[in-house]
C-alpha cells in the first residue's frame, strides 16, 4: 500500500494512561508501515473547549452572537483563530483521522467534543458553500475510526446489554459528526475492561489494533445511507428502503454490509 497521512487527536488528560499507550502504539505501527503521522495531543495543547467570542475576534459584538454564521465568515474569510487554523490545516492533509479517546459518561469527553465544535466549522466541514451533508461531500475522501477505551465489560454494551448496542451509543459521533461530514468511518476499535487492564489482555488489545490499523485503507466502513440517494426532501428514509424489520439506526445502514459494531 502506498504511504498515506494519518491524524491521530488524542483525548486523554494522563499521558501514562491506557490512551496514552494506545496513542503511541497507534503512531509507531503507522510510522512502521511507512504512513506519515501527526497526533493532536489536545491536553498537550491546553485545548480551548467551548465555543465563544473569543473564537471571532474580527465581528464587531453589535448584535447577539450567532455562531453558525460567525463560523462561515470567518471560514470563509480566513479569520479563524490559530488554533483552530493550524487544527482544519492538519485535517485536510489527512487521508484518516483517528479519534482515542475514553467513554466518559457514554459519550466523547468535553475536549474533544470542543475540538469537533471549533474545528468542524460552517464553511469547513458543512454549510451551504460545501456539498452536502451525508455524502461524500465536505470532507469527502477521509477514513475515520473511534479507538475507544471502555470502563465496562463488553457484554453490558451487547444488543441486551443495560448500557445498550456500542454502535448506539456512538452513533451521534459516526453518523452525525464523521458522515456527516463526509468521512468514511469505520467501525470502533473499543478496549473493555479498561480500568485494571491486566499486561495480558493489554497485549491482545494492542495485537487487535494493529490489525484494525492494518486495515484502515482496505476494511468497509460502516455502509451507512447516502442523503442524495436514499432520503426524500423531508429527509425521510424513502418508503421502499429499509431491512425487513430494521428499527432505530438500523434504518439508515444499507441492508448489504456489516452493521458497524
Amino acid at each position: 500500500m502506498s504511504s498515506k497521512k494519518i491524524l491521530v487527536v488524542s483525548a486523554h488528560p494522563e499521558p501514562r494512561s491506557l490512551n496514552g499507550a494506545l496513542t503511541s502504539f497507534a503512531a509507531a505501527h503507522l510510522l512502521a508501515a511507512g504512513h506519515e503521522v501527526r497526533v493532536s495531543d489536545l491536553y498537550a495543547m491546553k485545548w480551548k473547549a467551548s465555543v465563544d467570542a473569543d473564537d471571532f475576534p474580527d465581528d464587531t459584538g453589535a448584535g447577539p452572537l450567532d455562531v453558525l454564521a460567525a463560523h462561515e465568515r470567518a471560514t470563509l474569510a480566513g479569520r479563524l483563530t490559530p488554533d483552530v487554523a493550524a487544527e482544519q490545516e492538519k485535517v485536510r492533509w489527512a487521508d484518516a483521522v483517528i479519534l482515542q479517546f475514553p467513554m466518559w459518561w457514554f459519550s466523547l469527553p468535553a475536549i474533544l467534543k470542543g475540538w469537533v465544535d471549533r474545528v468542524f466549522t460552517n464553511g469547513f466541514a458543512h454549510g451551504p458553500a460545501v456539498p452536502p451533508p451525508y455524502t461524500e461531500g465536505a470532507l469527502g475522501g477521509r477514513r475515520a475510526l473511534l479507538s475507544v477505551t471502555i470502563g465496562a465489560r463488553a457484554s453490558a454494551f451487547s444488543d441486551r446489554g443495560a448500557h445498550g448496542r456500542l454502535a448506539d451509543l456512538l452513533f451521534p459521533v459516526q453518523h452525525g459528526v464523521l458522515w456527516f461530514t463526509g468521512m468514511a468511518p469505520l467501525a470502533p476499535f473499543a478496549v473493555y475492561g479498561a480500568a485494571g487492564l491486566s499486561t495480558e489482555a493489554y497485549a491482545a488489545a494492542e495485537r487487535e489494533y494493529g490489525r484494525r490499523l492494518d486495515g484502515l485503507f482496505t476494511d468497509e466502513p460502516v455502509p451507512f445511507r447516502s442523503l442524495v440517494d436514499d432520503y426524500g426532501r423531508d429527509l425521510r428514509l424513502l418508503p421502499d428502503l429499509g431491512a425487513p424489520g430494521a428499527t432505530g439506526h438500523d434504518l439508515h445502514l444499507r441492508e448489504t454490509g456489516p452493521a458497524g459494531g
